[in-house]
């Protein structure tokens, strides 16, 4: 999963990402939409404001990779088993 454009996700970076995935305006246009490259532009332009260089495909596949992860950790700790966890889970938790 993380190989995917070339070099592995920071933790800073993912940080970067999911802070500005937690933003409502952002959270309004991904849920109205499947044609999103416009948005995971904008994604991109805010994290070189940050000094991460990523572009749009990269943020849009590491965005997918997460919910993703996040979804199958949800639905194993709903069904009682404690046995799987992601790093960013609460902070997932909290957007998703």
């Amino acid at each position: 999963v993380a190989n995917e454009g070339g070099k592995h996700w920071t933790v800073n970076e993912v940080r970067a990402l999911i802070r500005i995935w937690s933003d409502k305006n952002i959270q309004q246009q991904l849920e109205g939409t499947v044609r999103n490259k416009r948005i995971f532009e904008q994604v991109a332009a805010r994290l070189q404001k940050f000094g991460i260089d990523r572009d749009w495909k990269q943020c849009r596949t590491k965005y997918k990779n997460l919910k993703h992860e996040y979804k199958s950790v949800k639905s194993a700790q709903d069904s009682g088993s404690t046995s799987r966890s992601m790093k960013f889970f609460n902070e997932l938790d909290a957007i998703l």
